[in-house]
């Protein structure tokens, strides 16, 4: 009897860890036992390029109204970046500050180097190169099978909504892929602000009940 109750008891044992251990193909929305979930955000980066003619260190009036017209076409907007690639041995400062103050007007602001592309800039060019990020979840939602298998799976939709959520609301796509540094100092005033504002407040207790009348105008 006590040989039968410790079988048993390992095949119980068994059946436990094997219900718990990972697929060997691996998560996927119809076969996923965790909670983690297998929908998650993608980045992806486009690059628009214009190519503008200088005249020596400065951009032509005419060069400049093209690029504002040309940042307008693509919605250039907060989260794109805009950087300026020249050709090589070539460096004008006053291009730069030209083309710096047509992107300010879009509410962006020049980024140190440029993103590697095809195809060289001619001398007598600059070319703006405005980087976009976009992140979206591949996939959702996922309403193609049964919410709830036989098993313990979690739904195909799970993770779904939340993470196109977080894809559609944050400013910087590329944030999902690295953060941003902190800062390694911090302001004692600022961080107890909140905290002496409350202590130093005058309790509402102290102060009087207002007077008021049951009397109306006649």
């Amino acid at each position: 009897m006590s040989r039968t109750l410790t079988l048993a008891a390992v095949a119980a044992l068994g059946l436990g860890a094997s219900g718990c251990a990972s697929p060997t193909g691996g998560l996927t929305a119809t076969n996923n036992p965790s909670v983690y979930s297998v929908h998650q955000p993608v980045v992806q980066h486009t690059n628009y390029v214009l190519d503008l003619t200088t005249s020596g260190d400065r951009v032509p009036q005419s060069e400049l109204e093209r690029l504002d017209g040309w940042l307008a076409s693509i919605g250039a907007s907060y989260g794109d970046r805009i950087s300026i690639d020249e050709a090589e041995g070539y460096a004008s400062e006053g291009a730069r500050g030209d083309v710096a103050r047509v992107a300010a007007d879009h509410g962006l602001l020049l980024s140190d180097g440029a993103p590697i592309l095809n195809g060289s800039v001619q001398p007598g060019t600059i070319r703006v190169i405005a980087s976009r990020a976009t992140a979206s979840v591949p996939g959702c939602p996922n309403w193609g099978t049964p919410q709830l298998a036989a098993s313990t799976h979690t739904s195909p939709n799970f993770g779904c909504s939340i993470n196109s959520n977080l894809a559609a609301m944050i400013a910087n796509p590329d944030d999902l892929v690295l953060g941003q540094d902190g800062s390694t100092t911090g302001s004692a005033t600022t961080a107890t602000r909140a905290i002496r504002t409350y202590r130093q407040r005058q309790p509402t207790g102290q102060q009087g009940l207002p007077a008021t009348s049951t009397t109306g105008n006649q």
